[in-house]
C-alpha cells in the first residue's frame, strides 16, 4: 500500500490569495456601519449579559498583530510553530490572522471607542498560535515540507496554555484531503479538557464540495457561510458536518496595513462563531463543548425546513438565545459529554445527514492526502486607510 505523505501546511488564504481592490477611502465611522454582522448575530441582546469577560479564545493562524488599536491590550503573548517567513511589518505576516482576530474580539479605537472594527466578544482576550504562512510569503513551501505537524502541536499548546475557545479558520479541502491521526487526536485532547473547537466548513461549494479537514473531525463546530439575507453563499461547502451558519460575505476586517477591507469566506463565518462561543463560555462557564455545540444548534434561527441541511446546519447562529437557553438548563440536561477519541458516531440527537453518495463516502479512513490550506477569505476590498500603507499593500 503506498505511503500517503503527512498533509503540510500551507497558507491560509490558498483559495483566493487575498485579492485586493482599492475603493475610494471611507470615512472611520463607516467601517462600524458596514458591521451588518452584528446586527444578524443579535450582539447588542448578548451584550446585556457579557461581551465576553475572562475568556480567552486562541486563534490558531497566521499571527495576530497586537499593535493594530483594534485590538491593542486584547492579544496575549502567543506561540510561533512556524518559527520562520515573514515578519512584523512585512507585505504578507500575520493578515488573515488579524482579520480573524478582529471578527472575534476587536473592540474598536478612537475616542469612545467608536471607530474600528467591534468583535462579537469584544472583552475576551486573543490567544494567537502561528501555525501556518500566508499564501504570498516566499517561505510558504519551505513551511509546507517541514512544519506539517504544526496545526496538532498548535492545538494541543493552546489547550495547555489557557484557551477557552480555540479557532481554526483553515483548512484542507483539496482532492488529496485526508484526516491526520495527530490533528484529530490534538483536537480530541482539548475538547477532553473542555475547549470548544471551532473550524470553517470549506470555500469548495462550487468546487464539488469536498470534505475539509478540520472541520471534518468529530466534535468541531464546523461553521458554513451565509450572506446578509441569510442565504447559503455558493462558496460554503455543503457537507455533513456542518453544524450552524455564520455571516461569511461581505464581512469588514482588519489589517495590518493600517487599511480595512470587505472580504469573504468561511473561515470569517468560523470566526463570528468562535466570538459567540466566547460569549456563552462567559455567561455559562461550566458548560462543556458538547453542551455548548447542542446549544448553538438548538438556539440556531431561520433553521432549514427539514431541520437541518448540509448547506446551513442547523441554522444560523444566536448567541443570545443561547446564553439565555444556557441559563434554564436542568442538572439532567448538563450529561452531554464530548465524543470520545476515536468516536465515529452521530453527533448529536439525530445528527447530521449522510455525506452524498454522489461525491463519494464521508469515510474517516478515505484513502485522502494533501496540503492544509483552503477554507478561507475569498477576496478584499479596501474600504479605509487607517495608517500607511506597508510596501507593496495597495
Amino acid at each position: 500500500m503506498t505511503r500517503r505523505p503527512h498533509r503540510a501546511l500551507a497558507a491560509v488564504c490558498a483559495a483566493a490569495v487575498l485579492a485586493l481592490v482599492s475603493a475610494a477611502p471611507a470615512h472611520a465611522d463607516a467601517i462600524r456601519d458596514q458591521q451588518w454582522a452584528l446586527d444578524a448575530l443579535h450582539t447588542d441582546r448578548a451584550w446585556q449579559t457579557t461581551r465576553g469577560g475572562g475568556v480567552t479564545v486562541a486563534v490558531l493562524d497566521t499571527g495576530v498583530d497586537d499593535a493594530h488599536p483594534d485590538l491593542a491590550g486584547q492579544v496575549l503573548p502567543g506561540k510561533d510553530l512556524i518559527g520562520f517567513g515573514a515578519g512584523r511589518g512585512d507585505s504578507s505576516w500575520a493578515l488573515h490572522g488579524t482579520a480573524m482576530a478582529g471578527i472575534i474580539a476587536g473592540r474598536g479605537n478612537g475616542p469612545g471607542r467608536t471607530d474600528g472594527i467591534l468583535g462579537v466578544a469584544p472583552e475576551a482576550r486573543v490567544l494567537p498560535v502561528r501555525v501556518i504562512l500566508e499564501s504570498k510569503d516566499p517561505a510558504r513551501a519551505k513551511a509546507r515540507k517541514s512544519r506539517g505537524a504544526a496545526l496538532a502541536k498548535g492545538i494541543r499548546w493552546a489547550a495547555d496554555n489557557g484557551a477557552d475557545v480555540i479557532n481554526l479558520s483553515l483548512g484542507d479541502d483539496s482532492e488529496s484531503a485526508h484526516p491526520d491521526p495527530g490533528e484529530d487526536s490534538a483536537i480530541q485532547y482539548a475538547l477532553s479538557k473542555g475547549i470548544p473547537v471551532v473550524a470553517s466548513a470549506g470555500n469548495g461549494g462550487e468546487k464539488g464540495d469536498r470534505i475539509s479537514y478540520p472541520a471534518a473531525y468529530p466534535g468541531v463546530i464546523a461553521v458554513a457561510a451565509v450572506d446578509e439575507y441569510g442565504t447559503h453563499a455558493s462558496f460554503s461547502t455543503r457537507r455533513w458536518y456542518a453544524t450552524v451558519s455564520a455571516p461569511g460575505v461581505d464581512i469588514v476586517v482588519a489589517n495590518p496595513d493600517g487599511h480595512y477591507y470587505i472580504e469573504w469566506g468561511t473561515s470569517a463565518a468560523a470566526a463570528f462563531v468562535s466570538g459567540a462561543v466566547a460569549l456563552v463560555r462567559a455567561a455559562h462557564p461550566g458548560l462543556d463543548p458538547a453542551q455548548i455545540k447542542k446549544l448553538l444548534a438548538d438556539t440556531a434561527r431561520d433553521a432549514p425546513a427539514e431541520g437541518r441541511d448540509d448547506a446551513r446546519g442547523y441554522g444560523i447562529v444566536d448567541p443570545a438565545e443561547a446564553i439565555d437557553a444556557g441559563g434554564r438548563l436542568r442538572p439532567e440536561d448538563m450529561s452531554a459529554k464530548a465524543a470520545p477519541a476515536g468516536h465515529r458516531g452521530r453527533y448529536f440527537g439525530d445528527g447530521p445527514t449522510p455525506a452524498r453518495t454522489d461525491e463519494g463516502t464521508a469515510n474517516w479512513a478515505a484513502p485522502l492526502a494533501g496540503g492544509l490550506g483552503a477554507a478561507l477569505l475569498a477576496a478584499a476590498v479596501v474600504l479605509w486607510r487607517g495608517r500607511a500603507p506597508a510596501p507593496g499593500r495597495r
